[in-house]
């Protein structure tokens, strides 16, 4: 939405990004989405090719791609569902990016993603302070809510702005973005 030239690569072996770009250049959306993928395991090869932006969706079923992009990223950004399991998971998981990283490891920014949005039910809050008890992670106060809206656009092949510029889940992905991104918001607002 900004101008910026972004890639984007799949190499989780659900596929689901690829999926969701599938679906939008079936349907005829503008601009496409250009999902690549990576069949030869040259991960990082591949992933260096780029001046851009790279946006890399990998998870731990493709531990070799896992590693690899970890290992040339600037920012590892992790999703975390709140329960304690997904901390320990979480904890798990930075201890993967320390091996293969050693003393230079990416900026590691963790949110609550499917929070809860009653405002009596208290789990999004404990994990989050759980998170917040993590060395050397930044936390994002922004988190992205279970709401329908997000299962939407995955299915539809759409952006949560295509689907709906005014819903509280285009608001709530804003205020992320502009978290995670604090540039974009000089560049909308003036």
């Amino acid at each position: 939405m900004q101008g910026e030239d972004v890639v984007a690569y799949d190499l989780d072996p659900q596929k689901t990004l690829n999926d969701v770009a599938l679906v939008r250049k079936e349907d005829g959306k503008l601009p496409e989405l250009q999902v690549n993928i990576i069949n030869d395991g040259n991960y990082i090869e591949s992933l260096r090719k780029y001046s851009c932006h790279v946006l890399v969706d990998v998870g731990a079923a493709n531990m070799d791609a896992m590693k690899a992009a970890i290992s040339i990223a600037d920012r590892v950004i992790i999703p975390v569902p709140p329960s304690q399991p997904d901390v320990w998971a979480t904890q798990r998981f930075l201890k993967i990016i320390y091996d293969v990283c050693g003393d230079k490891f990416p900026e590691l920014i963790a949110f609550i993603n499917r929070a809860d949005t009653h405002h009596s039910v208290r789990e999004s809050d404990e994990a989050e302070d759980a998170l917040n008890m993590i060395n050397k992670l930044k936390v994002l106060k922004h988190r992205l809510c279970q709401r329908t809206n997000y299962r939407r656009t995955l299915s539809e092949g759409l952006s949560i702005f295509e689907l709906s510029k005014k819903s509280k889940s285009s608001e709530e992905f804003d205020r992320f973005a502009y978290a995670l991104y604090p540039d974009l918001k000089k560049t909308v607002t003036g």
